[in-house]
């Protein structure tokens, strides 16, 4: 510094010249030059980080899906451990641990709540918990709101879930149905929270729980006792709320795509299976192996399943409707008879005369609930970033014309693609553009540039021979 000082007096107070300085300084002249005329400015240092999260693409991928995930529920959002296993199968070679200094990182700077623990609870072998969990599937392109009925085993750890479209009584038998025939058994003993479809009065100090008159018959036909866990007691079953979040978080973060209730309750079941291939959490041991021991202490399952299905009389109104699950439902000639029988199944309804005709025989309304993406709000964030469409959690859930439309290479078209979606979602919903695309595309409602759809019909007709009209 005090030789920069020393240039700075030849210069100023003793007017050399540049080359006087030179001589003087035995120096270069270029370094004479910069620090007699230049300013030397204190500059801020900048540190760049190292390593494949900050210099290769993945670090750019990650810190997009996080915040995405911002904008979503808690339980909605992806784990660590997800985040890492979609990464490696997009070819990321780093490590595990890597990832998760990235995203404590990226999570500190944006005040990201830490999870909480849960408390252990130990119970002998062939003892269930049963709880439900609202859960979230796409299915045609819409939300489906899921209640994944969910049954633990806490001595094994092991967990058993069904999807399911609502909570009523019909449901949660039908789902009880289930878990036994995926479980090979029956539990000596299923403890429950005070959910409706089982419990008609809660305990009180005074008395013991009461339950309704059908999950009693249920419960002696397939031989289990049940204990009734306290109102706002949820600690009690602590093993079965730890599982519908581990479930949730797993393998509902980004909601799955679903065909059917059937399909979508296979799906859980080998993901569950797989999952007990894991070490115990506290008695290091394959979850599976501890789970093969505890079906010893199962009960045997009767021959045929518990059918499960409610009917009773109703009366339409004077529109030939009646109500369903808070829907009103319109039967045909129902205003013929003064009383119908309507018989419901976990996801069918059928209505039926005094002379045994069937007038109506369809889904329950629930089956028919969905709820749309917020196709506009996601088409919005693209279009400023453009580059997250590939790895978006929405990506998948786009229809397969309007996915190969946006993917291009070229991240402007892909911008004025992206805005023409917007601005035709407006006035359209998403299945409607998929269905009518190749229209929308020949009114020039989508820019067409570089358009893998674009055809030129004058090439085909000029291929087809043209016939002179015949007098």
């Amino acid at each position: 510094m005090s030789d920069i000082n020393c240039i700075k007096h030849l210069r100023n107070n003793k007017g050399l010249s540049i080359s006087e300085i030179q001589r003087t300084m035995g120096i270069n002249w270029r370094t004479a030059k910069k620090y007699a005329d230049e300013d030397q400015l204190p500059k801020q240092k900048s540190f760049k980080k190292k390593g494949m999260m900050y210099e290769e693409k993945w670090g750019v991928i990650v810190s997009d899906w996080l915040f995405e995930d911002l904008k979503l529920r808690k339980k909605l959002r992806r784990t660590k451990k997800q985040i890492f296993e979609e990464l490696k199968e997009m070819g990321f070679q780093g490590s595990y641990r890597t990832v998760c200094y990235f995203i404590s990182e990226w999570m500190n700077t944006h005040q990201e709540e830490k999870d909480k623990g849960y408390e252990r609870l130990e119970h002998p072998p062939g003892e269930a918990q049963v709880d439900f969990g609202v859960m979230e599937a796409v299915q045609d392109g819409e939300i489906v709101d899921i209640h994944a009925l969910v049954m633990t085993f806490p001595h094994s750890n092991a967990g058993f879930a069904v999807p399911l479209p609502a909570e009523n009584q019909e449901c949660f038998l039908h789902g009880l149905n289930i878990l036994f025939k995926q479980i090979g058994g029956v539990p000596k003993r299923i403890r429950i929270d005070n959910l409706t479809p089982a419990v008609k009065k809660k305990r009180t100090k005074n008395e013991e729980a009461q339950l309704t008159d059908e999950f009693v018959q249920f419960q002696n036909y397939y031989g289990f006792d049940v204990q009734v866990c306290n109102p706002r007691s949820g600690h009690e079953k602590g093993n079965v709320e730890n599982k519908v979040g581990y479930i949730r978080y797993n393998f509902f973060t980004s909601a799955p795509i679903m065909d059917s209730y059937e399909g979508l309750t296979d799906q859980l079941f080998h993901k569950l299976e797989a999952d007990r291939n894991r070490i115990h959490y506290a008695k290091n041991v394959r979850i599976e192996d501890l789970w093969q021991e505890e079906r010893d202490y199962l009960l045997a399952l009767p021959e045929k399943p518990y059918p499960v299905f409610k009917e009773h009389l109703v009366k339409v109104n004077k529109y030939n409707e009646v109500k369903v699950d808070q829907t009103l439902v319109h039967v045909p000639k129902g205003g013929n008879y003064s009383q119908l029988q309507m018989i419901l199944t976990w996801d069918q309804l059928k209505i039926v005369s005094p002379n045994g005709e069937i007038l109506l025989d369809d889904y329950r309304p629930y089956m028919k609930k969905r709820k749309a993406l917020p196709w506009l709000s996601i088409i919005k964030t693209w279009i400023h970033k453009p580059r997250v469409v590939e790895y978006s959690r929405y990506n998948k859930y786009l229809p397969g014309r309007i996915k190969e439309f946006l993917l291009v290479d070229n991240l402007i078209i892909r911008r004025k693609r992206l805005e023409a979606l917007a601005s035709l979602l407006v006035s359209h919903d998403m299945k409607k553009i998929n269905e009518e695309f190749y229209e929308l595309i020949a009114q020039d409602k989508l820019p067409s540039d570089n358009n893998p759809y674009e055809v030129d019909w004058s090439k085909y007709d000029s291929l087809t021979p043209r016939k002179e009209a015949v007098n």
